[in-house]
C-alpha cells in the first residue's frame, strides 16, 4: 500500500479579528437620514406615475415579436428567447410601481417561454394571451393585485392556456 501524506493548514480567521471588539449592533445604531428617504419615495412616485407610459412600450415590444412569431415560424427559438428577456426585465417591476398584475403575468410569461417550452402555434397564442392580459392592465390602469378584476383576468389567462394547452 503506498502511502500518502496529508498537511493540514489552518488559517486564521481574519474576519473575525476584524470584528472582535466590535459592540454588538442593535436597532437603535441604525439610523437613515429622513430627508433622503423622503428624496427617495419622491423620486419613486415620480417614477410610478410614468411606469404606465413606459411599460406600454415594453407590452409593444412583446407584441411585435409576437407577430414575428407568427410570421416567420422558422425563426421562433430566437423570438421565444427575445420574448423571455423582455418578459425577465418586466416581472420585477410591475410591483415595484403599483402594478402587481404586470409583474404576475410576466412571470408567468417568463417562466412560458423558458428554452424547454415548444414553439408551436398553440404556445404562440399562449404568448399573446399573456400580452393580451398586460395591456388590459395598462389601458384601464389597475393598479395593484386588481381586486376583483384582477381575479377575472387571472382566470380569463388560465383558460386560455388550458385551452391551446389542450392536445388535438
Amino acid at each position: 500500500m503506498a502511502r500518502v501524506s496529508v498537511r493540514y493548514y489552518r488559517h486564521k480567521n481574519k474576519l473575525r479579528e476584524k470584528t472582535l471588539g466590535l459592540a454588538p449592533m442593535n436597532d437603535d445604531d441604525i439610523s437613515f437620514d429622513e430627508d433622503l428617504i423622503a428624496q427617495a419615495m419622491a423620486a419613486l412616485d415620480e417614477m410610478a406615475e410614468d411606469y404606465p407610459d413606459w411599460v406600454s412600450g415594453l407590452i409593444e415590444q412583446l407584441a411585435d415579436v409576437h407577430r414575428r412569431c407568427v410570421d416567420t415560424p422558422e425563426q421562433r427559438f430566437q423570438h421565444f428567447e427575445q420574448l423571455h428577456a423582455i418578459a425577465h426585465d418586466m416581472r420585477g417591476q410591475g410591483g415595484t410601481f403599483g402594478y402587481q398584475l404586470i409583474s404576475d403575468f410576466a412571470d408567468g410569461l417568463y417562466e412560458f417561454t423558458r428554452k424547454n417550452t415548444g414553439e408551436t402555434d398553440k404556445n404562440v397564442e399562449i404568448i399573446k394571451a399573456h400580452i393580451d392580459a398586460m395591456r388590459v392592465v395598462i389601458k384601464n390602469r389597475i393598479s395593484g393585485g386588481g381586486g376583483d378584476v384582477g381575479k377575472e383576468l387571472k382566470a380569463g389567462l388560465e383558460v386560455a392556456i388550458a385551452k391551446y394547452s389542450q392536445q388535438d
